[in-house]
């Protein structure tokens, strides 16, 4: 890949401060601080090393922090994120089948630390599941890339259709179909079909919204709320309606299941308001009483670099 560009998407440093408007901290814990500020550090010193090692490389390449990327990726052979797993699905929505990223953990937890701490507050930092490096291996992960020894793996997102038009951002990890309030009760109905035929029954819902993920979201919400593991290259989805109200609906083998590969979830809206969220609360999309929501994995896949425990 020598003579090739490639685009460096940084985390920014302000997601490690929390204060209020008027600039007055509510944390008073010091150690808390001293987590925030050192997790800051590491992050700037991960910033730092990688734009030290791509320096180094026979490659053209740009650093850009997340906030400031909004148009699509192009014209790079590689996107390196610095950050976690969100700097890797912020990038994904922006990114088509064609350029594969590698993901760069710059904060990793530290089981110690959060042994340590387990009294006083939460000291996890970044999850990086998807990351395929940190500082201590970038420079050799990089260099198989750049030699062609490793090649990425092709992960499967979610495409959503609404009213017969596909959304533009397609889900890495998963999206949720709810109401904007989550204490309000979401109402609709969905079943599974391929191509014009039905595969399930007709399943009217009453609960707290519908939950749809990827193979590599299934570690995520999907799994904290009762759902299983897939194979991280699994191209089918697996859905979860969410509290079901209805007597016995929890236990009727609806509400929670598969959409294979070949298949598609079509649901029906019958709350006055709703939202899609794709991928976490950043990027949403307004539904209403009426509209129809297709979902499947139909979606260009993206290539990733994944952690070679996940090919052993």
């Amino acid at each position: 890949m020598a003579g090739k560009k490639l685009l460096l998407l940084l985390k920014p440093f302000d997601v490690y401060t929390f204060r209020q408007s008027d600039g007055i901290s509510r944390i008073t814990n010091p150690q808390i601080f001293q987590h925030l500020d050192n997790r800051c550090k590491v992050h700037k010193d991960a910033i730092d090393f990688c734009q030290k090692i791509l320096e180094q490389k026979s490659i053209d390449w740009e650093p850009i922090f997340r906030n400031n990327l909004s148009k699509p990726i192009s014209n790079v052979d590689l996107v390196v994120t610095v950050g976690g797993d969100g700097t890797l699905l912020q990038a994904s929505h922006l990114m088509d089948d064609s350029i594969p990223v590698l993901g760069v953990n710059s904060d990793p937890t530290h089981v110690t630390e959060v042994k340590e701490f387990s009294n006083e507050f939460d000291a996890s930092r970044s999850t990086g599941y998807l990351c395929a490096a940190t500082v201590k291996n970038f420079e050799q992960v990089l260099d198989n890339i750049l030699a062609g020894q490793i090649i990425p793996s092709k992960l499967s997102r979610i495409a959503v259709c609404v009213n017969s038009k596909l959304l533009p951002t397609f889900a890495l990890n998963d999206i949720l179909i709810a109401h904007p309030c989550p204490a309000a009760v979401s109402r609709f109905s969905f079943k599974i079909k391929k191509d014009s035929l039905p595969c399930s029954p007709l399943v009217n819902c009453r609960s707290s919204g519908l939950r749809v993920s990827t193979a590599a979201g299934s570690t995520a919400a999907m799994l904290s709320s009762g759902g299983f593991i897939m194979p991280v290259l699994s191209q089918d989805l697996q859905y979860m309606v969410r509290e079901p109200i209805s007597p016995g609906a929890a236990s009727s083998g609806l509400m929670h299941g598969l959409v294979k590969s070949a298949q598609s979830m079509k649901a029906t809206w019958f709350s006055k308001e709703g939202v899609i969220y794709i991928d976490g609360s950043h990027v949403c999309y307004s539904i209403q009483n009426g509209d129809t929501i297709e979902i499947s994995s139909k979606a260009p896949g993206l290539k990733v670099f994944l952690p070679s425990h996940f090919l052993s």
